[in-house]
Protein backbone atom coordinates (compact mmCIF):
# COMPACT_ATOMS: atom_id res chain seq x y z
CA UNK A 1 0.00 0.00 0.00
CA UNK A 2 1.19 3.53 -0.91
CA UNK A 3 0.41 6.68 1.14
CA UNK A 4 0.97 10.38 0.12
CA UNK A 5 1.41 12.59 3.13
CA UNK A 6 3.03 16.26 3.48
CA UNK A 7 5.16 17.20 6.36
CA UNK A 8 4.67 20.89 7.54
CA UNK A 9 7.13 22.95 8.87
CA UNK A 10 5.31 25.20 11.35
CA UNK A 11 3.21 22.17 13.15
CA UNK A 12 5.42 20.17 15.66
CA UNK A 13 1.94 17.72 15.47
CA UNK A 14 1.88 17.38 12.06
CA UNK A 15 5.62 15.90 11.82
CA UNK A 16 4.24 13.62 14.53
CA UNK A 17 0.96 12.82 12.79
CA UNK A 18 3.29 11.88 9.44
CA UNK A 19 6.08 9.99 11.48
CA UNK A 20 2.79 7.79 12.66
CA UNK A 21 1.58 7.72 9.19
CA UNK A 22 5.13 6.40 7.83
CA UNK A 23 4.60 3.59 10.73
CA UNK A 24 1.33 2.32 9.39
CA UNK A 25 2.40 2.00 6.20
CA UNK A 26 5.46 0.05 6.67
CA UNK A 27 3.57 -2.42 8.75
CA UNK A 28 0.88 -2.94 5.78
CA UNK A 29 3.40 -3.16 3.52
CA UNK A 30 5.65 -5.95 4.86
CA UNK A 31 2.33 -7.90 4.87
CA UNK A 32 0.75 -7.24 2.15
CA UNK A 33 2.16 -9.93 -0.80
CA UNK A 34 -1.13 -10.15 -3.05
CA UNK A 35 0.24 -7.76 -5.36
CA UNK A 36 4.23 -8.10 -6.96
CA UNK A 37 3.71 -4.11 -8.42
CA UNK A 38 2.65 -2.69 -5.02
CA UNK A 39 5.28 -5.00 -2.70
CA UNK A 40 8.55 -4.42 -5.04
CA UNK A 41 7.64 -0.47 -4.96
CA UNK A 42 6.94 -0.62 -1.22
CA UNK A 43 10.66 -0.37 0.03
CA UNK A 44 11.50 2.41 -2.18
CA UNK A 45 7.96 4.18 -0.75
CA UNK A 46 8.92 3.75 2.50
CA UNK A 47 12.79 4.92 2.16
CA UNK A 48 11.05 8.12 0.94
CA UNK A 49 9.09 8.58 3.65
CA UNK A 50 11.55 7.93 5.80
CA UNK A 51 13.91 10.50 4.11
CA UNK A 52 10.42 13.06 4.46
CA UNK A 53 10.31 12.82 8.14
CA UNK A 54 13.72 13.28 8.62
CA UNK A 55 13.78 16.20 6.56
CA UNK A 56 10.49 17.23 8.70
CA UNK A 57 12.40 16.56 11.98
CA UNK A 58 14.94 18.93 10.16
CA UNK A 59 12.81 21.79 8.87
CA UNK A 60 10.81 21.89 12.64
CA UNK A 61 14.27 22.44 13.80
CA UNK A 62 14.85 25.11 11.79
CA UNK A 63 11.54 26.87 12.75
CA UNK A 64 12.17 26.62 16.18
CA UNK A 65 15.66 28.01 15.54
CA UNK A 66 14.28 31.03 13.68
CA UNK A 67 11.58 31.85 16.08
CA UNK A 68 14.95 31.98 18.63
CA UNK A 69 16.00 34.27 16.42
CA UNK A 70 13.56 36.37 16.14
CA UNK A 71 12.69 36.54 20.01
CA UNK A 72 16.98 37.39 20.31
CA UNK A 73 16.27 40.10 17.36
CA UNK A 74 12.70 41.57 19.46
CA UNK A 75 14.49 40.98 22.81
CA UNK A 76 17.56 43.28 21.43
CA UNK A 77 15.56 45.34 19.68
CA UNK A 78 13.63 46.52 23.19
CA UNK A 79 16.82 46.96 24.60
CA UNK A 80 17.81 48.95 22.46
CA UNK A 81 14.71 51.20 21.97
CA UNK A 82 14.78 51.49 25.87
CA UNK A 83 18.40 52.41 26.08
CA UNK A 84 17.95 54.43 23.60
CA UNK A 85 15.28 56.94 25.28
CA UNK A 86 18.62 57.57 28.06
CA UNK A 87 20.75 58.54 24.93
CA UNK A 88 18.14 60.97 23.90
CA UNK A 89 17.99 62.35 27.41
CA UNK A 90 21.52 63.14 27.30
CA UNK A 91 21.79 64.35 24.18
CA UNK A 92 18.73 66.61 24.18
CA UNK A 93 20.66 69.01 26.18
CA UNK A 94 23.57 69.04 25.78
CA UNK A 95 23.29 70.32 21.83
CA UNK A 96 27.01 69.47 20.99
CA UNK A 97 26.43 65.64 21.15
CA UNK A 98 25.38 63.28 18.73
CA UNK A 99 22.69 60.79 18.62
CA UNK A 100 23.16 57.30 18.82
CA UNK A 101 23.39 56.65 15.05
CA UNK A 102 22.59 53.63 13.22
CA UNK A 103 20.46 52.16 16.43
CA UNK A 104 17.98 55.07 15.98
CA UNK A 105 17.74 54.14 11.61
CA UNK A 106 16.98 50.81 12.97
CA UNK A 107 14.61 51.79 15.38
CA UNK A 108 12.86 54.08 13.05
CA UNK A 109 12.56 51.12 10.48
CA UNK A 110 11.09 48.57 13.07
CA UNK A 111 7.35 47.86 12.11
CA UNK A 112 5.38 50.24 14.33
CA UNK A 113 3.34 46.79 15.84
CA UNK A 114 6.04 45.03 16.96
CA UNK A 115 7.28 48.34 18.83
CA UNK A 116 3.78 48.47 20.15
CA UNK A 117 3.58 44.40 21.41
CA UNK A 118 7.19 45.02 22.96
CA UNK A 119 5.52 48.07 25.00
CA UNK A 120 2.55 45.75 25.29
CA UNK A 121 0.14 48.54 24.44
CA UNK A 122 -1.78 48.72 21.02
CA UNK A 123 -0.64 52.02 19.49
CA UNK A 124 -3.03 54.06 16.97
CA UNK A 125 -1.80 57.35 18.31
CA UNK A 126 -3.06 60.67 16.64
CA UNK A 127 -0.52 62.37 14.68
CA UNK A 128 -2.31 65.45 13.43
CA UNK A 129 -1.02 68.36 15.59
CA UNK A 130 -4.43 70.37 15.55
CA UNK A 131 -6.64 67.51 16.16
CA UNK A 132 -3.81 66.93 19.55
CA UNK A 133 -4.63 70.22 20.89
CA UNK A 134 -8.29 70.15 20.48
CA UNK A 135 -8.50 66.62 21.95
CA UNK A 136 -6.61 68.86 24.97
CA UNK A 137 -8.58 71.36 25.52
CA UNK A 138 -10.41 70.76 29.12
CA UNK A 139 -13.93 71.14 27.94
CA UNK A 140 -16.87 68.78 28.97
CA UNK A 141 -19.32 69.03 25.67
CA UNK A 142 -20.20 65.76 24.51
CA UNK A 143 -22.25 66.86 20.86
CA UNK A 144 -19.07 69.15 20.24
CA UNK A 145 -16.88 66.18 20.97
CA UNK A 146 -19.38 64.25 18.74
CA UNK A 147 -19.17 66.37 15.46
CA UNK A 148 -15.13 66.99 15.88
CA UNK A 149 -14.88 63.05 15.59
CA UNK A 150 -17.18 62.49 13.06
CA UNK A 151 -15.23 65.35 10.80
CA UNK A 152 -11.82 64.13 11.64
CA UNK A 153 -12.96 60.33 10.62
CA UNK A 154 -13.20 61.95 7.31
CA UNK A 155 -9.55 61.66 6.88
CA UNK A 156 -9.47 57.74 6.70
CA UNK A 157 -12.11 57.76 3.86
CA UNK A 158 -9.70 60.33 2.17
CA UNK A 159 -6.76 57.48 2.02
CA UNK A 160 -9.50 54.94 0.48
CA UNK A 161 -8.36 55.29 -3.24
CA UNK A 162 -11.19 57.63 -5.15
CA UNK A 163 -12.32 59.02 -1.49
CA UNK A 164 -14.72 56.79 0.40
CA UNK A 165 -17.87 58.88 0.03
CA UNK A 166 -20.10 57.21 1.57
CA UNK A 167 -18.22 57.72 4.71
CA UNK A 168 -17.62 61.16 4.26
CA UNK A 169 -21.66 61.31 3.34
CA UNK A 170 -22.31 59.72 6.81
CA UNK A 171 -20.00 61.78 8.82
CA UNK A 172 -21.40 65.03 7.60
CA UNK A 173 -25.14 64.46 7.66
CA UNK A 174 -23.98 63.40 11.53
CA UNK A 175 -22.66 66.73 12.41
CA UNK A 176 -25.39 68.98 10.54
CA UNK A 177 -27.88 66.91 12.48
CA UNK A 178 -26.22 68.02 16.25
CA UNK A 179 -26.10 71.33 14.85
CA UNK A 180 -29.48 71.40 14.48
CA UNK A 181 -30.63 69.48 17.27
CA UNK A 182 -28.18 70.01 19.82
CA UNK A 183 -26.79 73.80 19.23
CA UNK A 184 -28.72 75.15 22.63
CA UNK A 185 -27.05 72.58 24.09
CA UNK A 186 -23.54 73.43 23.30
CA UNK A 187 -24.74 77.13 24.22
CA UNK A 188 -25.99 76.28 27.50
CA UNK A 189 -22.41 75.31 28.32
CA UNK A 190 -20.84 78.63 27.41
CA UNK A 191 -19.65 81.51 29.52
CA UNK A 192 -22.66 84.27 29.40
CA UNK A 193 -20.04 86.46 27.31
CA UNK A 194 -19.33 84.19 24.48
CA UNK A 195 -22.42 82.41 24.29
CA UNK A 196 -23.53 85.13 21.06
CA UNK A 197 -19.87 84.55 19.98
CA UNK A 198 -20.96 80.71 19.79
CA UNK A 199 -23.96 81.11 18.22
CA UNK A 200 -22.40 82.36 15.46
CA UNK A 201 -20.10 79.83 15.42
CA UNK A 202 -22.43 77.32 14.88
CA UNK A 203 -24.96 79.14 12.60
CA UNK A 204 -21.71 79.51 10.39
CA UNK A 205 -20.78 75.79 11.16
CA UNK A 206 -24.29 74.78 9.53
CA UNK A 207 -24.00 76.96 6.50
CA UNK A 208 -20.67 74.99 5.84
CA UNK A 209 -21.50 71.73 6.33
CA UNK A 210 -24.60 71.95 3.91
CA UNK A 211 -21.64 73.51 1.39
CA UNK A 212 -20.27 70.64 1.94
CA UNK A 213 -23.14 68.26 1.86
CA UNK A 214 -23.31 70.01 -2.19
CA UNK A 215 -19.68 68.64 -2.66
CA UNK A 216 -20.13 64.95 -1.07
CA UNK A 217 -23.31 65.37 -4.14
CA UNK A 218 -21.09 66.28 -6.70
CA UNK A 219 -18.27 63.67 -5.26
CA UNK A 220 -15.61 66.82 -5.53
CA UNK A 221 -12.69 64.74 -4.35
CA UNK A 222 -10.27 67.50 -4.39
CA UNK A 223 -12.78 70.06 -2.29
CA UNK A 224 -13.34 67.44 0.31
CA UNK A 225 -10.49 67.96 2.23
CA UNK A 226 -10.86 71.67 2.31
CA UNK A 227 -14.31 71.80 3.18
CA UNK A 228 -13.14 69.48 5.91
CA UNK A 229 -10.58 72.21 7.36
CA UNK A 230 -12.86 74.98 7.14
CA UNK A 231 -15.47 73.04 9.42
CA UNK A 232 -13.30 72.01 11.78
CA UNK A 233 -11.51 75.46 12.07
CA UNK A 234 -14.88 76.14 13.21
CA UNK A 235 -15.58 73.40 15.86
CA UNK A 236 -11.88 74.52 17.39
CA UNK A 237 -13.33 77.68 17.59
CA UNK A 238 -16.15 76.86 19.25
CA UNK A 239 -14.21 74.51 21.65
CA UNK A 240 -11.53 76.89 22.45
CA UNK A 241 -14.99 79.09 23.58
CA UNK A 242 -16.32 76.60 25.65
CA UNK A 243 -13.20 76.86 28.15
CA UNK A 244 -14.76 79.15 30.71
CA UNK A 245 -11.55 79.29 33.48
CA UNK A 246 -8.34 77.87 33.68
CA UNK A 247 -9.48 74.37 35.54
CA UNK A 248 -6.62 74.01 38.52
CA UNK A 249 -4.13 75.89 40.75
CA UNK A 250 -0.23 75.50 40.01
CA UNK A 251 1.28 73.92 42.64
CA UNK A 252 3.65 75.80 45.01
CA UNK A 253 6.18 77.03 44.27
CA UNK A 254 5.63 76.96 40.79
CA UNK A 255 2.44 79.50 40.84
CA UNK A 256 4.34 82.36 42.62
CA UNK A 257 8.38 81.98 41.16
CA UNK A 258 7.68 81.39 37.55
CA UNK A 259 5.68 83.13 34.89
CA UNK A 260 2.60 80.80 33.61
CA UNK A 261 0.42 80.43 30.42
CA UNK A 262 -2.57 80.22 31.71
CA UNK A 263 -4.39 79.37 28.03
CA UNK A 264 -3.19 79.00 24.64
CA UNK A 265 -0.69 81.59 22.57
CA UNK A 266 0.09 81.62 19.15
CA UNK A 267 3.55 82.17 18.09
CA UNK A 268 5.03 83.39 14.47
CA UNK A 269 8.68 82.03 13.97
CA UNK A 270 10.48 83.56 11.54
CA UNK A 271 13.72 81.40 10.15
CA UNK A 272 16.36 82.48 7.87
CA UNK A 273 17.58 79.04 5.84
CA UNK A 274 21.15 79.77 4.35
CA UNK A 275 22.48 78.00 1.37
CA UNK A 276 19.22 76.72 0.36
CA UNK A 277 18.55 76.93 -3.08
CA UNK A 278 14.64 75.65 -2.52
CA UNK A 279 13.99 77.91 0.14
CA UNK A 280 15.38 81.47 1.67
CA UNK A 281 13.39 80.40 5.05
CA UNK A 282 9.90 81.28 6.15
CA UNK A 283 7.46 81.59 9.00
CA UNK A 284 6.21 78.70 11.42
CA UNK A 285 3.14 79.22 13.02
CA UNK A 286 3.26 77.33 16.80
CA UNK A 287 0.35 76.89 19.83
CA UNK A 288 1.60 76.85 23.29
CA UNK A 289 -0.83 75.00 25.33
CA UNK A 290 -0.94 76.51 28.68
CA UNK A 291 -3.55 74.36 29.96
CA UNK A 292 -1.56 71.15 30.19
CA UNK A 293 1.78 72.65 30.36
CA UNK A 294 1.63 76.21 31.72
CA UNK A 295 4.85 76.44 33.49
CA UNK A 296 6.88 75.27 30.74
CA UNK A 297 4.21 77.83 28.09
CA UNK A 298 4.76 80.42 30.36
CA UNK A 299 8.50 80.19 30.29
CA UNK A 300 8.72 80.14 26.65
CA UNK A 301 5.90 83.09 26.30
CA UNK A 302 8.19 84.94 28.50
CA UNK A 303 11.47 84.72 26.67
CA UNK A 304 9.80 85.35 23.70
CA UNK A 305 8.36 88.74 24.47
CA UNK A 306 11.75 89.31 26.15
CA UNK A 307 13.46 88.77 22.43
CA UNK A 308 15.16 86.25 23.86
CA UNK A 309 15.23 83.99 21.21
CA UNK A 310 15.56 86.85 18.40
CA UNK A 311 18.70 86.10 16.34
CA UNK A 312 19.41 82.97 17.30
CA UNK A 313 21.09 80.18 15.74
CA UNK A 314 20.17 77.02 15.17
CA UNK A 315 22.64 75.08 17.40
CA UNK A 316 21.14 71.00 16.73
CA UNK A 317 19.91 69.73 13.29
CA UNK A 318 20.43 65.73 13.50
CA UNK A 319 17.02 64.42 11.27
CA UNK A 320 15.30 63.47 14.91
CA UNK A 321 15.11 67.11 16.31
CA UNK A 322 15.56 70.74 15.38
CA UNK A 323 16.92 72.36 18.62
CA UNK A 324 18.10 75.93 19.89
CA UNK A 325 17.56 78.01 22.99
CA UNK A 326 21.57 77.76 24.56
CA UNK A 327 23.04 81.54 25.32
CA UNK A 328 25.77 82.47 22.66
CA UNK A 329 28.37 83.10 24.81
CA UNK A 330 27.15 81.98 27.68
CA UNK A 331 29.20 81.09 31.38
CA UNK A 332 30.76 77.20 31.59
CA UNK A 333 28.50 75.61 32.73
CA UNK A 334 25.29 77.69 31.97
CA UNK A 335 23.13 76.26 29.76
CA UNK A 336 20.03 78.36 29.40
CA UNK A 337 18.69 82.14 30.49
CA UNK A 338 20.01 84.14 33.25
CA UNK A 339 17.49 85.51 35.17
CA UNK A 340 18.45 88.44 35.98
CA UNK A 341 16.17 88.89 39.20
CA UNK A 342 18.54 86.20 40.84
CA UNK A 343 21.97 86.49 38.80
CA UNK A 344 21.26 82.72 38.30
CA UNK A 345 20.01 80.44 35.66
CA UNK A 346 16.42 80.10 35.68
CA UNK A 347 15.60 76.54 35.98
CA UNK A 348 12.30 75.12 35.06
CA UNK A 349 10.57 71.90 35.97
CA UNK A 350 9.36 68.61 34.64
CA UNK A 351 5.69 69.07 33.80
CA UNK A 352 2.99 66.62 32.26
CA UNK A 353 -0.38 66.40 32.22
CA UNK A 354 -1.68 62.67 32.55
CA UNK A 355 -4.75 61.95 30.96
CA UNK A 356 -5.94 60.74 34.21
CA UNK A 357 -5.45 64.21 36.07
CA UNK A 358 -7.00 66.26 32.82
CA UNK A 359 -10.40 64.43 33.18
CA UNK A 360 -10.30 65.23 36.90
CA UNK A 361 -9.10 68.81 36.08
CA UNK A 362 -6.34 68.40 38.18
CA UNK A 363 -2.93 69.96 37.88
CA UNK A 364 0.25 67.84 35.81
CA UNK A 365 2.84 65.98 37.54
CA UNK A 366 5.88 67.99 38.45
CA UNK A 367 9.60 67.00 39.15
CA UNK A 368 8.94 63.25 37.98
CA UNK A 369 8.55 60.99 35.10
CA UNK A 370 5.73 58.87 34.63
CA UNK A 371 8.63 55.82 35.05
CA UNK A 372 9.66 57.23 38.58
CA UNK A 373 6.32 57.78 39.40
CA UNK A 374 5.06 53.92 38.91
CA UNK A 375 2.76 55.62 35.88
CA UNK A 376 3.82 53.07 33.73
CA UNK A 377 0.69 52.44 31.88
CA UNK A 378 -0.38 56.27 31.91
CA UNK A 379 -0.81 58.49 28.40
CA UNK A 380 0.22 62.21 27.93
CA UNK A 381 -2.53 64.32 27.14
CA UNK A 382 0.31 65.69 25.23
CA UNK A 383 2.77 63.10 23.26
CA UNK A 384 5.45 63.57 21.67
CA UNK A 385 2.66 61.96 18.51
CA UNK A 386 2.83 64.84 15.52
CA UNK A 387 5.97 65.94 13.31
CA UNK A 388 7.25 69.40 15.05
CA UNK A 389 6.15 68.58 18.35
CA UNK A 390 7.38 71.36 21.13
CA UNK A 391 9.30 70.09 24.34
CA UNK A 392 11.85 71.80 26.82
CA UNK A 393 15.43 69.85 26.66
CA UNK A 394 16.96 69.27 30.09
CA UNK A 395 19.55 67.57 31.58
CA UNK A 396 19.33 63.66 31.96
CA UNK A 397 20.22 63.53 35.89
CA UNK A 398 18.04 66.83 36.84
CA UNK A 399 14.60 66.57 35.85
CA UNK A 400 13.79 70.25 37.07
CA UNK A 401 17.00 71.48 34.69
CA UNK A 402 15.40 72.61 31.64
CA UNK A 403 15.83 76.58 31.18
CA UNK A 404 15.51 78.03 27.96
CA UNK A 405 16.87 74.95 25.49
CA UNK A 406 13.95 73.66 23.22
CA UNK A 407 13.34 71.10 20.65
CA UNK A 408 11.32 70.06 17.62
CA UNK A 409 10.73 66.37 17.16
CA UNK A 410 11.04 65.74 13.28
CA UNK A 411 9.44 62.21 12.99
CA UNK A 412 5.95 61.33 13.56
CA UNK A 413 6.13 59.03 16.68
CA UNK A 414 6.71 55.51 14.98
CA UNK A 415 9.66 54.94 17.54
CA UNK A 416 7.67 56.44 20.05
CA UNK A 417 3.87 55.24 20.12
CA UNK A 418 1.67 56.99 22.68
CA UNK A 419 2.58 55.20 26.15
CA UNK A 420 5.62 53.52 25.81
CA UNK A 421 7.64 55.94 27.92
CA UNK A 422 10.46 56.65 25.67
CA UNK A 423 10.12 60.27 25.22
CA UNK A 424 6.24 60.39 26.43
CA UNK A 425 6.23 60.95 30.19
CA UNK A 426 10.06 61.89 30.20
CA UNK A 427 9.54 65.59 28.68
CA UNK A 428 7.87 68.77 28.83
CA UNK A 429 5.62 69.20 25.63
CA UNK A 430 4.28 72.54 25.44
CA UNK A 431 3.22 72.84 21.79
CA UNK A 432 3.14 71.65 18.11
CA UNK A 433 4.05 73.58 14.61
CA UNK A 434 0.89 73.46 13.05
CA UNK A 435 1.24 75.61 9.90
CA UNK A 436 4.68 75.48 8.41
CA UNK A 437 6.14 72.17 9.88
CA UNK A 438 7.80 71.26 6.34
CA UNK A 439 10.36 73.88 7.10
CA UNK A 440 11.99 72.27 9.90
CA UNK A 441 12.83 69.71 7.62
CA UNK A 442 15.38 72.17 6.00
CA UNK A 443 17.27 73.40 8.61
CA UNK A 444 20.27 73.22 9.93
CA UNK A 445 22.87 74.02 12.39
CA UNK A 446 23.67 78.07 11.91
CA UNK A 447 20.67 78.99 10.28
CA UNK A 448 19.19 81.86 12.37
CA UNK A 449 15.82 82.24 13.88
CA UNK A 450 15.24 86.16 13.44
CA UNK A 451 12.44 86.47 15.63
CA UNK A 452 9.39 84.45 17.61
CA UNK A 453 6.34 86.97 17.86
CA UNK A 454 3.31 86.44 20.21
CA UNK A 455 0.75 86.91 17.63
CA UNK A 456 -2.39 85.69 19.77
CA UNK A 457 -3.09 84.93 23.77
CA UNK A 458 -0.24 86.97 24.90
CA UNK A 459 -2.79 88.50 27.76
CA UNK A 460 -2.57 84.61 28.92
CA UNK A 461 0.45 85.14 30.04
CA UNK A 462 0.86 85.75 33.67
CA UNK A 463 4.57 86.62 34.21
CA UNK A 464 5.37 86.60 38.65
CA UNK A 465 7.88 88.23 37.61
CA UNK A 466 10.36 90.02 40.10
CA UNK A 467 12.05 92.93 39.75
CA UNK A 468 15.99 93.03 38.95
CA UNK A 469 18.32 94.38 42.27
CA UNK A 470 19.69 97.71 42.14
CA UNK A 471 22.82 98.30 42.45
CA UNK A 472 23.89 99.92 45.63
CA UNK A 473 26.70 103.14 44.93
CA UNK A 474 29.24 103.87 47.41
CA UNK A 475 27.82 106.98 48.17
CA UNK A 476 24.73 105.12 49.10
CA UNK A 477 26.71 102.68 51.19
CA UNK A 478 28.93 105.71 53.14
CA UNK A 479 27.11 107.08 56.53
CA UNK A 480 25.61 110.20 56.14
CA UNK A 481 28.14 113.53 57.15
CA UNK A 482 27.58 115.45 60.42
Amino acid sequence: MSMRFTTTTTSRSATKTSCSLLKGTKKQSKSSSSSSRVSSSSPKSSTRRRIKCFAGKNEEEEEKKKTRDDETKNTTMAKKIVSLSTALGVSLTMTTMPLVGDDVAQAYEYNQNQISQLAGLQANPVTNARALLRNSLPIDCKEIRQIQKALESISDDLRVPGVKFSGVEESVNKSLKIVKNDANKIVDKTASAKKDQVRQYLKDLGTELQDFQTIVANKDKQEVPVAQQKCLSLVTKIEEALVNEFPYQVPAPYDTTLPRLEGRATVEMEVKIKDNAVTPGGKLTIVLDGYNAPVSAGNFTDLIQKKFYDGMKIQRSDGFVVQSGKPENAPKGVDGYIDPATGKERSVPLEIMPESSFMKKKAPEYDFTFEENGMYREQPVLPFNAFGTLAMARREADNNSASSQFFFLLRESELTPSGTNILDGRYSIFGYVVDNQELLRDMKVDDEIVSMKIVRGAENLVKNERAAPTPTTQEEQAPASE
